[in-house]
């Protein structure tokens, strides 16, 4: 009888016991859920758009490894033409690209687009990341002449030809080219010469008038920056672009390349601005 009497009871404490379980992980399942829920509709943050800009002598058509493998990784990339007429009108037709540009921006420069570069982002409040190639990384007052002439083993120089240009307002400019036969130990040694004869061949000119011109105030002083050394540069001295690169405070990565690292070292150089991209998120 006794023994009748309590197997009820135990079957009502047991069943209670199980139901106690399943409310708890039901309870400690809807509080997991409930804090765990909202990270998936947490808003990610916009990639930036890049903007990549050659420098003299040049188009952006150097610029067609680095497009292919950005726009892989899902950015949407810009490499607009640098007109090449000088400083400031050159740095403000960039101005004008970017001021049409929504969400943040990281802004690319080669060689003589360093400089561009550094005068069109002042005082963008999207612009969230500067990446210097083997470029210019000019402080207020600065021109290309001083800072190409700071340390020797340019052969820029002596390798440059003129040729007159009429202006808009009548009178005449001075255009700057390279010359055929220094054209790829100055600017591209590590480059074939069947490709750097077609690269002298199809040259853009650089006016003479921006290689004097002095730059504004930089805009790598509020916007971090990274930089590329090119340690084979015959254009700007590698001991000149390690002295913009510390100045400027930069993130900076060394290459065994001529003046367009851009062209033969384009994974390096991808890498680098990948690397900026990744920092704005």
């Amino acid at each position: 009888m006794n023994h009748t009497t309590h197997r009820p009871a135990n079957a009502r404490r047991g069943l209670w016991a199980v139901l106690t379980l399943v409310i708890t992980a039901a309870l400690a399942l809807g509080t997991t859920a409930t804090a765990t829920a909202p990270a998936s509709h947490l808003p990610t943050a916009p990639k930036p758009t890049i903007v990549l800009v050659h420098g003299a002598w040049a188009d952006s058509s150097g610029w067609n490894a680095e497009v292919t493998r950005l726009q892989q990784h899902g950015y949407t990339v810009i490499a607009p033409a640098n007109p090449l007429r000088g400083l400031k009108s050159d740095s403000d037709y960039l101005r004008s690209v970017l001021l049409t540009i929504t969400g943040p921006i990281v802004l690319v420069g080669h060689s003589y687009g360093g400089a561009v570069i550094t005068n069109a982002a002042v005082g963008l409040t999207n612009l969230k990341a500067l990446v210097y190639i083997a470029a210019f990384a000019p402080d207020e007052g600065d021109s290309l002449g001083s800072l190409v002439s700071m340390n020797p083993g340019s052969d820029i120089e002596a390798s440059l030809e003129t040729r007159q240009y009429p202006r808009p307002d009548g009178s005449e400019g001075t255009d700057l080219y390279l010359s055929a036969d220094a054209f790829h130990d100055a600017f591209a040694g590590d480059l074939s010469h069947r490709t750097t004869d077609q690269m002298q061949a199809t040259q853009r000119p650089f006016a003479a008038s921006a290689f004097s011109d002095l730059s504004g105030l930089p805009a790598w002083k509020t916007i971090p920056s990274w930089y590329l050394v090119a340690t084979q540069d015959h254009a700007i001295p590698p001991a000149t672009q390690r002295f913009m690169a510390e100045r400027a405070n930069a993130t900076t990565v060394e290459v065994s390349a001529s003046h367009v690292a851009m062209i033969s070292q384009p994974v390096a150089t991808a890498d680098l601005i990948l690397a900026a991209a990744q920092s704005v998120a």
